[in-house]
């Protein structure tokens, strides 16, 4: 399904289409289930007629028999036919689930505009909710065939019953239908004040160190308490219109039941009707009332689903933020990378240009610059987001497909990713790596302490993000991933904030050593530190989004006062 054409109704489309054997095999068996479930007033009535008041023993046990099969018959298709419609329910959300982790992954980005917990609650919510019309449609067909069986059994016994039963249940339905907007307005009312809730707890979760450390903690509960405050009124609000909705049903159905059954009554006392026909009506009427409560049923859930798929495909349409080209690899030139009067964000007019086996420093007097670069390079930037050139071993960075860009340049984020499992398979990243190379990565890094310091050494387990390992080590173990990874280009941004003076020289050191060792390695460090930047070959000190001076550290720090404060206060 392209990007363009994804809408809420184009996802319910899709579901049934994708389900389509599951659907059909669970309405042939739902419907089988409704309509001997129809049959069972009929049958007992029959009975009634023709063996009990008649005395004839053969005939009641032949119909029992029959009973017993019919029994059989809708208890044995209500159980298949569930079995189907659930199983195309979870198949689909698992479905959806993927396509929405495969968008979120994408390392085009995308437009969708959610946090990680909207897109949390997307995925845990919204993508089963959205399934539920593969349900819906099972229980709808289910419940048609249930009506239309009763109804054409009343026209058998009488005429006008059966034909005020075709002509009532439709304007019962329809009645109840008038509901149906306003259900799908609150339950995605509903869906995007949890998902809301959800974000905020993921945020303050994740930043909960940060808020202790700057006492914040208890005016970010207050202000979780006040955004679950709302979501808990749109959910009541919700579940208010529910619960109107199912009271109507509920009323009308048995308003509509009695009159059937009082005129069944009527009909019965003017010898129109035999006992067992009068049973078979009375039963009848009562079976009607569970169709018309399933379809009443069926507007709701129809409801949930539009309006979580609605959701979905906000995440499955959202437009990509960056539109890569086709061209594979280009070959290594001399200037691994280029910048050519680069304007976006702070930056204005930059150059810059790292060369093969050349370790660049990089010094912005305003950090709010320095993410800007860090953001461009990482390609999170749209092309139309920024003037200038970006070019990568001489080729515009647009031109290449996105995996030949990543194949050259990995940008190393200041906020280390780690994700839960071994120290090993963070350092692997999924590739088969030798043991050797990944204890030298960790060497280079200055991370040894890290594996010395846990009885499984590199086999340790590791806590979601990393939380087990202070922020030094988490920042050391991201390094060494990325020299594991050995990319042509490899940016680093800050990459020893969190390291005490001795660790930082070591790494400096280890760091230098191991990307100096390959001539056709380019490095550039954006930092202020005067260890990393010492370990360059030349800096390049960036203000008010240009280059303004440039050349060695040594030098810069000697002849520049404005560098000199910087890097030394």
């Amino acid at each position: 399904m392209a990007a363009d054409v994804i809408s809420g109704p184009a996802v319910l489309r899709r579901a049934l289409r994708r389900q389509r054997g599951r659907v059909v095999a669970g309405i042939v068996l739902l419907c089988t289930h409704q309509a001997a479930e129809a049959l069972v007033p009929v049958a007992i009535g029959l009975i009634i007629d023709r063996a009990v008041a008649t005395g004839d023993v053969r005939a009641l046990l032949l119909s029992l028999v029959g009973l017993a099969a019919l029994f059989t018959v809708l208890a044995f298709a209500y159980r298949a036919g569930a079995r189907q419609a659930y199983a195309a329910v979870e198949q689909e959300a698992h479905l959806v689930r993927v396509e929405i982790a495969r968008s979120a992954l994408d390392p085009r980005g995308n437009r969708s505009g959610m946090r990680d917990g909207e897109l949390l609650s997307v995925t845990a919510s919204d993508a089963e909710l959205s399934a539920l019309v593969v349900r819906v449609a099972g229980l709808c067909a289910a419940a048609v065939t249930a009506i239309v069986v009763a109804a054409v059994a009343l026209l058998v016994v009488d005429v006008p019953l059966g034909l005020g039963v075709l002509l009532g249940v439709p304007l019962v339905v329809v009645a109840l239908q008038r509901m149906a907007p306003l259900l799908s307005r609150r339950s995605a009312s509903q869906q995007e004040a949890l998902a809301a809730t959800t974000a905020l707890a993921v945020d303050l979760v994740t930043g909960l160190r940060v808020l202790r450390g700057i006492g914040a903690q208890d005016h970010a509960a207050r202000r979780y308490a006040v955004a679950s405050r709302h979501a808990l009124d749109v959910t009541l609000r919700a579940a208010t219109t529910k619960g109107l909705h199912l009271g109507l049903t509920t009323t009308v159905n048995g308003l509509f039941l009695a009159a059937v059954a009082g005129v069944a009554g009527w009909l019965a006392l003017q010898g129109r009707l035999t006992v067992g026909e009068l049973v078979a009506v009375v039963g009848l009427a009562q079976f009607i009332a569970e169709p018309v409560q399933t379809l009443g049923y069926c507007v709701q859930l129809f409801a949930m689903a539009r309006a979580s798929a609605g959701r979905v495909a906000r995440v499955l349409g959202a437009e990509p933020l960056a539109r890569p080209g086709t061209a594979g690899p280009p070959a290594p030139g001399p200037a691994r990378l280029t910048l050519d009067t680069i304007g976006y964000a702070g930056l204005d007019g930059l150059c810059l240009r790292v060369g093969a086996g050349e370790v660049l420093g990089v010094l912005a007097y305003d950090p709010g610059e320095a993410e800007a670069l860090v953001r461009l390079l990482s390609g999170r930037v749209p092309r139309e987001d920024y003037r200038g050139t970006l070019c990568v071993d001489g080729v515009p960075a647009e031109d290449l497909h996105i995996d030949a860009v990543r194949g050259v340049l990995l940008v190393e984020q200041h906020d280390v990713a780690l994700f839960e499992g071994t120290l090993r398979a963070n350092l692997a990243a999924g590739a088969d790596v030798d043991e050797a190379v990944l204890r030298a990565a960790v060497r280079a890094a200055a991370a040894e302490d890290v594996l010395a310091a846990h009885p499984h050494g590199i086999d340790r387990l590791l806590t979601e993000r990393g939380a087990n390992l202070s922020g030094g080590q988490r920042q050391r173990i991201g390094l060494a991933r990325a020299l594991v990874a050995d990319p042509p280009v490899l940016v680093l941004h800050n990459p020893t904030t969190a390291v005490d003076a001795v660790t930082e020289a070591l790494l400096a050191e280890g760091l230098t050593s191991a990307r100096a060792a390959a001539e056709d390695r380019g490095t550039v460090l954006i930092t202020n530190s005067p260890v990393l930047l010492r370990a360059t070959h030349r800096v390049a000190v960036i203000d008010r989004g240009r280059v303004v001076a440039e050349g060695p550290h040594e030098q810069l720090l000697a002849g520049d006062a404005r560098y000199r404060e910087e890097v030394l206060r």
